[in-house]
């Protein structure tokens, strides 16, 4: 499966869709305001991550809103959260074969560009 899990609306997904030319690339988008996540999807997607505190957006503006930061979260809250808030799952995360990329740091994103450019 190679999939990637995006915000269309996200400048900083956009320029990352751009950069690894993932959308001329064969690679499924899936927009997660417009199509949420499954519980089954994500399952899957911590399966690869290890956790679902490592698929978890602590930069969501709903975070400190919501006073999240001064909770003690464990990983049954993470997982509800995310499936609850589509701005709690860190962006993207993309599924190249069994390679799981999460976030937009400058390694993720080199990394993600260069399993791409292996896939052509």
């Amino acid at each position: 499966m190679n999939k990637i899990y995006h915000l269309a609306t996200c400048t900083t997904c956009q320029r990352i869709l751009e950069e690894t030319g993932a959308g001329k690339k064969g690679i499924a988008l899936q927009d997660i305001k417009t199509e949420q996540i499954s519980p089954e999807q994500l399952d899957q997607l911590k399966e690869k991550a290890g956790s679902y505190e490592a698929l978890f957006s602590r930069r969501a503006i709903k975070y400190k809103e919501m006073g999240l930061k001064d909770q003690q979260l464990d990983e049954t809250d993470y997982r509800r959260l995310i499936l609850e808030e589509y701005t709690f799952l860190k962006r993207p995360v993309a599924v190249v074969g069994d390679k799981l990329f999460v976030g937009n740091d400058k390694k993720t994103v080199a990394a993600l560009g260069d399993a791409l450019n292996k896939k052509k």
